[in-house]
């Protein structure tokens, strides 16, 4: 195509005032545009550098508000975990103990009765073995769960062993852990850990100086009812340490706590036979021992465990949730398909 400039005087370029008035030189006005345009570009960059650091002062608030309030929980919107059936890189990725932990909604199971035994039990576990496992947000949630734990424990004045038992068993585990500091995988500052550990003594403290405060209620006690009524009851106790402190409540109690065949139930509760043939303990009588014999068996073995409620995997989907939970099942029946799990098998669930 053909340009066609249009007509210019001559430019004298030692002397501008010889140009016509609001008329420039061609090469004068391309160095304006240029000069413009570069500072056009350069607002533009400045614009969109400040909006970066915008949106990250934003996000760093927001990663500071989260961190600053220790207490809030992340939530999901799902309360159920897909389980991947083989060892792929999805499965590390996405289907881990802490992402469990986080989806499972285990802060609401506690204030549930059927519930709260078990997530005691694996708070426990974590706490042994599994804690450096869980991801920054996954341990956040569970000191998050422990401290509603321990504050139902301090109102309802119930399960106060099982969780001193707990806390000690963390803050073991948590020493042993900071003493190795630069080798474990705790997530975060050392100081905030040092912070919970500070915590848990806090709470140790509350459990050990709780007073057991006796009902007003003069009705019918246990101690009233007739003898066979209070075997039947003591019979119905799972733990050889219930029996033992319900036996220091009154001395008929007391002599009712020491039944022979009511600690040999408990053994055979608990217990195959071939674990009780291995500890058999005999009496000053020739008799068997059962209650020294239950108390040694539960430091060689662990006890059977019973749980009012559990989570529960499909079998035909492979999703895991508590019982009663609604998940994506395509099973005509999916009641069928489900699987109650121990704490330890949910753990196991995760071990690749």
């Amino acid at each position: 195509m053909l340009v066609v400039w249009p007509h210019r005087q001559p430019v004298n370029r030692g002397n501008k005032k010889s140009c016509p008035t609001g008329f420039i030189p061609f090469q004068e006005a391309v160095l304006n545009s240029c000069q413009s345009f570069c500072k056009k570009d350069d607002h533009n960059k400045e614009n969109l550098f400040n909006s970066i650091n915008y949106d990250v002062a934003a996000k760093k608030r927001k990663k500071d508000l989260l961190n600053n309030k220790a207490k809030t929980q992340y939530f999901h919107q799902e309360k159920w975990i897909y389980v991947h059936k083989g060892s792929t890189k999805e499965r590390h990725g996405y289907c881990t103990l802490g992402e469990a932990f986080n989806r499972l909604d285990f802060s609401s199971a506690i204030l549930d009765s059927r519930r709260f035994n078990y997530v005691v039990r694996l708070l426990e576990l974590i706490a042994k073995s599994q804690l450096t496992s869980l991801s920054g947000i996954a341990q956040k949630n569970y000191m998050n769960i422990l401290e509603k734990v321990v504050q139902k424990v301090l109102e309802d004045q119930q399960n106060i062993r099982l969780i001193r038992e707990l806390l000690q068993t963390l803050y073991t585990s948590l020493c042993t852990l900071v003493q190795r500091v630069g080798k474990s995988v705790l997530v975060g500052n050392i100081n905030m850990w040092v912070h919970r550990m500070e915590s848990i003594l806090h709470w140790q403290q509350q459990l050990n100086n709780i007073q057991i405060t006796r009902p007003a209620f003069k009705g019918t006690t246990l101690t009233d009812l007739p003898l066979c009524l209070q075997l039947n009851i003591m019979q119905r106790l799972s733990d050889g340490r219930d029996l033992v402190s319900l036996g220091q409540v009154a001395p008929d109690l007391q002599v009712l706590s020491e039944d022979r065949l009511l600690w040999k139930k408990l053994c055979q509760y608990h217990f195959t036979d071939r674990q009780i043939r291995k500890r058999l303990i005999l009496s000053d009588k020739g008799q068997l021992d059962w209650k020294k014999m239950y108390f040694k068996l539960i430091r060689c073995y662990p006890r059977k465990e019973q749980y009012g409620d559990t989570l529960q995997l499909c079998r035909h989907c492979h999703i895991l949730s508590w019982k009663g939970t609604d998940h994506p099942c395509t099973a005509n029946n999916p009641e069928t398909c489900s699987t109650s799990l121990s704490p330890q098998e949910f753990i196991n669930l995760f071990r690749f």
